[in-house]
């Protein structure tokens, strides 16, 4: 697991799915907002799911979102939260997915990198 914090260390396309998170939290207006990026570059974006049948982490449907449109992969997986570490069962849905070694970035409500961490 490797831990950085700050903005500079992200490329153009980590910014882009850590601000399309961040706009999916607050367009729905939930607790979290996710995006990952498969191995063809396409992105998935969602927010917390909150039902009376089913509960998931905004991670988690991103992933889940991914797998029901035929993603193979996950290059990268963002989402922002106030919290301060990713969920567990968040990297498992990323390593189930894209592998041990697929970054998982944390950012704030703000947007600011707060963490790297793999997902194995």
């Amino acid at each position: 697991m490797t831990d950085t914090t700050g903005t500079t260390d992200l490329d153009a396309e980590d910014r882009k799915i850590v601000t399309l998170a961040r706009s999916a939290r607050a367009r729905n207006q939930v607790a979290e907002g996710a995006a990952v990026r498969d191995e063809t570059g396409r992105t998935y974006v969602a927010g917390t799911v909150a039902l009376e049948s089913l509960k998931l982490s905004a991670l988690q449907t991103a992933v889940a979102m991914a797998v029901a449109s035929g993603a193979t992969s996950l290059e990268a997986a963002a989402v922002v939260s106030t919290a301060d570490t990713p969920a567990d069962a968040d990297r498992a849905a990323v390593r189930d997915l894209g592998g041990p070694e697929t970054p998982v970035l944390l950012a704030g409500p703000d947007g600011a990198l707060r963490l790297r961490v793999t997902a194995g």
